[in-house]
């Protein structure tokens, strides 16, 4: 495992990054154990505490194959003195867990506050650090196998995992994954106990042709109020049908090695569709499953991403008519498609399960390709109307999530109705308008207060002559109805009020609206 230290002190990007750590795990797991491995290094992951936790296994782990593998963590302690230059004997620094012959994990690691959750082909283990290894609970699950394309199947791979192939994600109450039956079931675990709290069968109601194999993590949303939303992707087809071989080694994470041929050259016409939306509800009796949604003619393979900010699952998917690859945006709560949007009919957009990364700033999603290039995804929310053509750099704009306690806490009254909108604009007249598209808003507009940060960090209300509420042509509107896109224009001057930028002809401001 290496470490890399891409920035400087000051945050820089370094043009070359430099290597901090080194470490061998598998063979200091090795040591520690007294005999060989046959299992690779396949998951890494710091806990709480910054202890580093690892499981050894891979996509396919036999258990008559009676492979050796091991789960465990390598202390803090040993890691901060090897990044402060010292010697660190990771003889006494390294604690492994020794799994049953044939056992291995195939999945990656969750932390908790409650420790690390692994998930093997055989079971699902909360593991803690207390100067050891500690199982707090180990709980079996079903499994019929590796699953692989029959005869008459409209795929020619299979499932990546000989187990549960959908790596835990976490509540703070609840382990949730999917196990490998047939069908498969959604499975939630207490955190504490290791019970399995509720089940059922998911995508199985799938055209015929097609078998099902969850073999991502699944996107999971605890609204607090007692719901659990897990959005469930099917990934059969993905996997080589030669990881069945007995000569196949599934932890070299190769293309050519673990996934199928097909499915890269001809494209998502080789994966089995489905993906469904179940919530699991606590009531006063335990809990219960039941499915929200469910869209059999999607086949998706990107790692769909979930804003709760917008209440859209994004995901990249192909037109199987057309043969193009699109972004797609799908209603949370319906599952009904929202957006789509074309990038190319070329068969090496495929993003070859490469999953896709959301970007900080509240408006970029990030999608690799098999071309060596990466997409970005950008909503062009904001734009000078008295200069439409000329653009706003994207890149150097946000909207982020200002929860109450932060506006409160920079001076601001009232109820946050908005997203922090930040926005850099350049080259600038010592006027310009700026505008702002936002399809939240509903009731009153003269209820709106316009709050701008100053450079202290601090909110100030905004003067009413400088700001205005308007339909998408800029007319004035007195009634908001949810739903409805409309635009916040603000006037804003260079090295005026509301500009957080000394830089002259640039014009940067932060602003979030309340009510």
């Amino acid at each position: 495992m290496l470490m890399l230290r891409a920035t400087d002190e000051a945050g820089n990007v370094l043009p070359e990054f430099e290597k901090v750590l080194d470490i061998d795990i598998k063979a200091a797991a090795e040591t520690a154990l007294g005999k060989e491995l046959t299992q690779n290094l396949l998951s890494v992951v710091f806990d709480y505490d910054g202890n580093l936790w690892f499981a050894t296994g891979g996509f396919r782990i036999y258990p008559e194959r009676e492979q050796q593998g091991v789960l465990g963590y390598i202390e803090r302690s040993a890691i901060d003195a090897i990044l402060n230059g010292e010697q660190a004997d990771l003889s006494d620094a390294v604690f492994v867990y020794e799994l049953t012959p044939g056992e291995g994990a195939a999945n990656g690691i969750a932390a908790s506050k409650d420790g690390a959750v692994i998930l093997t082909n055989q079971n699902c283990y909360l593991l803690r650090a207390n100067n050891g290894v500690e199982a707090v609970w180990c709980t079996p699950y079903e499994s019929v196998g590796a699953k692989v394309s029959g005869e008459n199947d409209k795929t020619t791979g299979g499932g990546l995992t000989w187990g549960g192939g959908c790596s835990p994600s976490l509540t703070p109450d609840l382990v949730m994954f999917t196990d490998n039956a047939d069908p498969v079931k959604l499975l939630a675990l207490d955190m504490k106990t290791g019970e399995i709290v509720a089940s059922m069968p998911v995508l199985d109601d799938l055209p015929e042709g097609y078998q099902v194999a969850v073999d991502n993590s699944a996107i999971v949303y605890d609204d607090s109020e007692g719901t659990v939303s897990t959005i469930v992707c099917n990934w059969f087809g993905a996997g080589s049908a030669g990881l069945a071989d007995p000569t196949s080694d599934s932890s070299i994470q190769s293309y050519a090695n673990i996934y199928d041929t097909n499915w890269l050259t001809k494209g998502n016409c080789m994966i089995a569709p489905g993906v469904e939306r179940v919530d699991t509800i606590k009531t006063d009796s335990g809990y219960e499953m039941k499915s929200i949604w469910c869209r059999n003619d999607l086949s998706d393979t990107s790692i769909m991403k979930l804003s709760t900010a917008t209440g859209y699952i994004y995901g990249y998917v192909q037109d199987l008519e057309s043969g193009m690859w699109q972004y797609i945006i799908l209603d949370f709560a319906t599952g009904e498609t929202v957006l789509t949007m074309d990038v190319s009919n070329k068969y090496g957009y495929n993003n070859m399960a490469i999953g896709m990364y959301a970007g900080n700033s509240g408006n970029a999603l990030y999608c690799p390709t098999g071309y060596l290039e990466l997409l970005c995804l950008q909503d062009r929310f904001v734009y000078l109307p008295e200069m439409p053509y000329r653009k706003v750099d994207l890149d150097k704009s946000a909207r982020n999530v200002l929860t109450q306690e932060q506006f409160e806490q920079a001076g601001g009254e009232g109820t946050v109705a908005s997203w922090r909108n930040t926005v850099t604009v350049e080259n600038v007249h010592p006027n310009t308008t700026v505008s702002f598209r936002m399809n939240n808003l509903s009731g009153s507009a003269a209820d709106l207060k316009l709050y701008a940060y100053g450079a202290d960090g601090k909110l100030a209300e905004v003067s009413k002559e400088l700001w205005t509420i308007t339909d998408e042509s800029g007319t004035g509107v007195d009634t908001l109805t949810d739903g409805t896109l409309y635009e916040l224009r603000v006037s804003v001057a260079d090295d005026g009020a509301l500009d957080l930028s000394e830089a002259e002809k640039e014009i940067i401001i932060s602003v979030v609206l309340s009510k």
